[in-house]
């Protein structure tokens, strides 16, 4: 009687499936929401790039037609000999790389000090210095305008260089990620001699690398789509950037929404394939900047 008491399988509690059952819905309702939330991104994106493969009179046809009847490729070779398109791009690339390391450098270098280098004011600095991040940019770009104008710098690719090479957001995630090393390993290389941008080249940059590429990407995109910097400095026609010389495409070609779409998907692909390419380092970076030590 014993043995076939013990050869009797175990009913599961009533309360545990209930728990289970409503764990298995809401892992399959976050799965449908950021289903729709990815759509509902994505779909713009969709609808720009097919846009670039019809005609101008498919663009507005109703109903809306997700596929091109015929796809329009020679637009990616018109869009080069109608424009300056080259120049465009060539111009961005230049800016976005020069600000890029800039940012990464001083953010970085700065935040060394606010981290691990004990000074009278470092805590009330730093709150004033990240304060500047509550402060639009709007509010204070006419001062900074006319400074740049006695300093002879506007219609220079230098004004854009000078504007954008600090930033109080670079600083901020890198001194967060400095935090979460050790200060011992930092005493004991003083010990031993190192200095301090020894200290900040040989320890703090190779164990930073997850950081300095989330600062790097941010960067870079955030110069890539710069439009009132450029509108406000770059005059000349030869040093816009693409996001500027868009607009001028787009007055110029009012009626050629597919061209305009075409040179769309052209300003957004290059900085798609960054951040394809440096996803893992980006995701890794702002996941350790929220660790303390």
């Amino acid at each position: 009687m014993s043995l076939l008491l013990d050869a009797t399988p175990a009913v599961t509690p009533r309360p545990a499936q209930r728990r289970r059952r409503r764990s298995s819905i809401g892992r399959w309702a976050g799965y449908l929401l950021l289903a729709v939330a990815s759509v509902a991104v994505l779909l713009p994106f969709y609808w720009m790039v097919v846009s670039s493969l019809k005609t101008n009179n498919e663009v507005f046809t109703l109903p809306v037609r997700w596929l091109p009847a015929r796809p329009q490729w020679q637009h990616y070779l018109d869009i080069w000999t109608r424009s300056e398109m080259t120049t465009w791009l060539g111009n961005t690339v230049l800016l976005s790389v020069v600000v890029t390391l800039l940012q990464v450098f001083t953010g970085s270098f700065a935040a060394y000090g606010f981290a691990k280098i004990r000074f009278p004011g470092r805590d009330l600095l730093f709150l004033a210095y990240l304060g500047t991040l509550a402060v639009p940019w709007q509010s204070y770009m006419i001062p900074q305008f006319v400074l740049l104008s006695k300093l002879h710098l506007t219609d220079t690719r230098w004004s854009i260089i000078a504007i954008q090479a600090f930033g109080a957001l670079g600083v901020f995630l890198m001194k967060q990620f400095y935090e979460s090393v050790p200060d011992e390993l930092i005493d004991a290389a003083r010990i031993d001699g190192m200095s301090e941008f020894g200290i900040y080249r040989r320890i703090m940059l190779p164990l930073s690398t997850p950081a300095l590429a989330s600062l790097a990407l941010i960067t870079l995109v955030n110069t890539w789509n710069d439009f009132l910097g450029p509108l406000l400095y770059l005059r000349s026609s030869n040093l816009w950037t693409i996001q500027l010389g868009l607009r001028t495409f787009i007055s110029q070609y009012n009626a050629e929404y597919a061209l305009i779409m075409t040179g769309s998907v052209l300003s957004v692909l290059p900085i798609v394939v960054v951040f394809l390419l440096g996803q893992r380092y980006f995701v890794e970076g702002i996941a350790t900047t929220g660790l303390k030590g």
